[in-house]
């Protein structure tokens, strides 16, 4: 399995009336999760992009149990709990805290597409994840 933490600090405008930050706002810290992830692994989304491979999102999945709130240092642990296969990529997402307190949990799933047909996860992909699935 492979992980990797962004920290995020909660912008005001990130938040709703009630001082919650907005439930929609955490596809958008996942996404952060996702390409810092990936640019740790020493891959970049621009540069695949500039190759002409793409990664739209199939799904997305949350569960929420506590809420975040204005300035709070979050920590999304980002996962690719399995190696890709075929056309697809999973990521497994946990908030939580700066006390560690678990915020939610969720993924996405992803198709790596080339001039706009899918295709196969780039070698360059599997390379760069083959190591933290090897037993």
């Amino acid at each position: 399995m492979y992980s990797c933490e962004t920290i995020i600090r909660v912008r005001y405008a990130e938040t709703d009336r009630m001082g919650y930050v907005y439930y929609g706002n955490y596809a958008a810290f996942y996404e952060s999760g996702r390409v810092e992830a990936l640019r740790a692994l020493g891959l970049s989304y621009r540069d695949m992009e500039d190759k002409g491979i793409m990664l739209p999102v199939l799904s997305f999945n949350i569960k929420y149990y506590k809420p975040a709130f204005f300035d709070d240092v979050l920590i999304i642990k980002t996962s690719v709990k399995e190696m890709p296969a075929g056309t697809r990529i999973h990521f497994h997402y946990e908030t939580r805290n700066e006390r560690g307190v678990m915020l939610n949990e969720g993924g996405t799933s992803h198709v790596f597409l080339q001039n706009g047909r899918p295709a196969a996860v780039p070698q360059e992909v599997i390379d760069k994840l083959q190591s933290f699935f090897t037993k």
